[in-house]
């Protein structure tokens, strides 16, 4: 994004404001930076800020949907990566409003489109909301009740093994296999209770067929 582009400017300012904890500062930047908007591209950087200081569930989403339907009428290469945090945005907005099967949709949307996201730390974490969105709309319960119990009783080897792959799990084909790969290596290991390891051997069953 360009440095010298007044929105761009305040939404920096707004995030500043809002890293020392002036809420209502950096609300009123956004604010101003969405009134100074003159074009899709610039009221998508400035709902996207926005969005995240709505005082409702229903206002998030709102502004949430504002910022993707800018995002669409640029559809240029401007905007191409913002959409996987985009969906991750919409399917979180959707899951505090309890409506799990829209979330999802979002969340396997933004799945779709993390390759468009740059290397690096923001991809990262992309990767993990989008992963943390899957997960809590109706994944792996079994895996999760697991890695709960084992957490539980301080099970630090498992769980280094695990955790990578499983926090990572965007429902590829790739990273189904690297996760099972890492199950089957702690189960062969035998570093769990009795009850663990037969509940990790039929979680491990499940998810190879």
């Amino acid at each position: 994004m360009d440095p010298d582009n007044l929105v761009v400017r305040l939404c920096v300012e707004g995030m500043a404001a809002e890293a020392e904890g002036r809420a209502a500062d950096a609300r009123a930047r956004f604010r101003q930076a969405w009134d100074v908007a003159t074009d899709d591209y610039e009221k998508c950087v400035a709902a996207h800020y926005l969005a995240r200081h709505q005082s409702t569930p229903e206002e998030t989403l709102r502004w949430n949907q504002e910022c993707l339907d800018r995002a669409d009428a640029v559809g240029d290469d401007r905007v191409r990566g913002f959409y996987a945090s985009l969906h991750v945005n919409m399917g979180s907005a959707y899951r505090a409003l309890g409506a799990a099967d829209e979330a999802r949709e979002h969340f396997v949307r933004a799945a779709a489109r993390i390759g468009d996201v740059p290397p690096g730390s923001y991809a990262d974490w992309t990767r993990f909301g989008i992963a943390e969105g899957l997960r809590t709309t109706g994944r792996d319960a079994e895996l999760e009740a697991l890695l709960h119990r084992l957490c539980a009783r301080g099970e630090l080897r498992a769980l280094g093994v695990i955790l990578p792959p499983y926090l990572g799990d965007l429902g590829t084909e790739e990273d189904r296999e690297r996760l099972v790969t890492a199950l089957r290596m702690v189960h062969v290991a035998r570093w769990l209770a009795d009850g663990e390891q037969d509940a990790l051997g039929a979680i491990i069953g499940s998810a190879s067929t």
